[in-house]
């Protein structure tokens, strides 16, 4: 296929966003006008999941196409270097696509480019390289051009956590600053500025990847002013919550269980709602600057998130726990051929070769992803997340999802197509028991040769030290 016939691909991706929040998913309150725009007139994915949900696991899937037991990230661990043969803008700038990423990429070290030509780095507020001890080349104030940019037109000592808000906490403000600061806007400018400085001989491949939704949650204060006077819906409230953990950390301003006042619980919705839809405005600024361009029409655009946030959910927050909240994803597909509402179970590691058949070519080596343009009858997928007493493993389908947490060796089991918002466990439910047998083993046979030992093939095995990356990836 000759290159002006291949359509530019656009990926958009959040971070920390669940999938339930935005119109076109039925939430009762974001607003989320240009996502929905997309979603109308491409195709949306309610079946989309994270497999592994915190920054950098979640990343490496979408980057390199592989499970994590391929790939090896299966928690959470900062400083640990990305070396991977296969990545997605490798594979595409090999393909003669002019490409660049604009945004978070969270890999290490920090300007790793993975394949991309080029790369204007803004990662959020990461506290591993802000060690006054680093090299100075891996600070954060160094590295990441956003931080730069910041400090070179506001002045040397400001700085994002102005606001007084922590990365990963609950406790939200509106944005000191002008909003055209805010690294939000940040992203947006350099993304548009990319339509004029690109190479017009081949085709773009640009991620523009946003650090919001995730904390801090400090949107302009007209997105605040959006939801302040609106009857918020409440967070979901299993019978399996535990309130005993939500009364011993809900005064920790980054625990992870939330706020146990309810005022400040609101108070945190309407400041992630607020990212959201600061987010979503600043999507509708690329958009325009795709038709100003002339690109819309031979431009694909692929919108997704690494992870959601548990917003209170079940007194939890953040992610990492198996709960719909923190693993379901949105996914979006605009100008690829496909439309209406897509049933099928897809995962970020399927955005790779989904990029690939767009751009008409064969990934250069082996991917466990599956293209996201036709059905993929993917029936199950298997997800985890390392992480001490919420560390956990689990098998989710399109109507059903069995948990199983590693320390305790706890295990859960939720009907979604009945129950989609977990609000009770049927482990206990002696009509579930054949199907909760039936997962188990599909458990077992995910896990067996993991070098956690986990199973033993017949059975699962709680109490086994955890550990966030895998010293021997399973091979494929």
């Amino acid at each position: 296929m000759a290159h002006q016939e291949r359509p530019n691909i656009l990926l958009i991706m959040t971070d920390q966003m669940r999938g339930d929040c935005m119109g076109i998913a039925g939430h009762p309150d974001v607003k989320t006008p240009y996502l929905d725009h997309l979603a109308s007139l491409g195709a949306w994915f309610p079946h989309a999941y994270t497999a592994v949900p915190s920054c950098i696991a979640a990343r490496c899937g979408l980057m390199t196409g592989l499970s994590q037991d391929h790939h090896g990230r299966v928690g959470y661990r900062d400083m640990v270097d990305w070396d991977y043969p296969l990545t997605l803008p490798g594979e595409l700038s090999a393909a003669g696509y002019d490409t660049a990423c604009v945004g978070k990429m969270h890999v290490h070290p920090l300007r790793r480019r993975l394949g991309f030509h080029r790369l204007e780095l803004h990662d959020g507020y990461l506290h591993a390289y802000h060690n006054p001890r680093l090299p100075y080349e891996e600070h954060q104030s160094v590295a990441d051009d956003y931080f730069y940019w910041l400090k070179s037109n506001l002045g040397i000592n400001r700085d994002v956590t102005d606001t007084g808000l922590e990365t990963n906490s609950w406790v939200a403000r509106p944005w000191p600053y002008e909003e055209r600061y805010h690294p939000t806007n940040w992203v947006t400018d350099r993304a548009i500025d990319f339509f004029r400085t690109r190479d017009r001989s081949q085709p773009f491949f640009l991620m523009a990847s946003y650090v919001r939704p995730h904390p801090p949650f400090d949107a302009p204060a007209c997105f605040f002013d959006l939801y302040r006077d609106r009857d918020l819906q409440g967070p979901y409230i299993g019978d399996f919550a535990d309130a005993e953990r939500l009364r011993q950390k809900g005064r920790l301003v980054d625990g992870d269980t939330g706020p146990a006042d309810a005022e400040s619980l609101r108070l945190a919705r309407i400041g992630y709602y607020a990212c959201i839809s600061h987010v979503d405005n600043q999507i509708g600024r690329i958009l325009y600057a795709l038709h100003d361009y002339g690109l819309s029409q031979n431009t694909v655009i692929l919108f997704c998130s690494d992870h959601g946030e548990l917003l209170g959910d079940h007194y939890t927050y953040r992610k990492i726990r198996p709960y719909q909240g923190s693993i379901r994803i949105p996914m979006l597909i605009y100008g690829a051929g496909i439309s209406g509402e897509q049933e099928q179970l897809v995962e970020l590691r399927d955005v790779l070769p989904t990029c690939l058949a767009l751009a008409g070519v064969q990934a250069r080596g082996p991917v466990d992803g599956l293209s996201m343009l036709s059905d993929n009858h993917r029936t199950f997928l298997h997800g985890e997340h390392s992480g001490g007493d919420i560390g956990n493993q689990f098998i989710v389908t399109r109507t059903d999802k069995f948990c199983w947490f590693t320390h305790d060796g706890r295990e859960q089991y939720f009907r979604l197509d009945r129950d989609p918002h977990e609000l009770h466990d049927c482990i206990a439910e002696e009509d579930c028991q054949e199907r909760i047998v039936q997962l188990r083993a599909l458990l077992c046979a995910q896990l067996l040769g993991r070098e956690e030992e986990y199973t033993d093939g017949s059975r699962l095995i709680a109490g086994r030290p955890g550990k966030a990356v895998l010293s021997r990836p399973l091979p494929r």
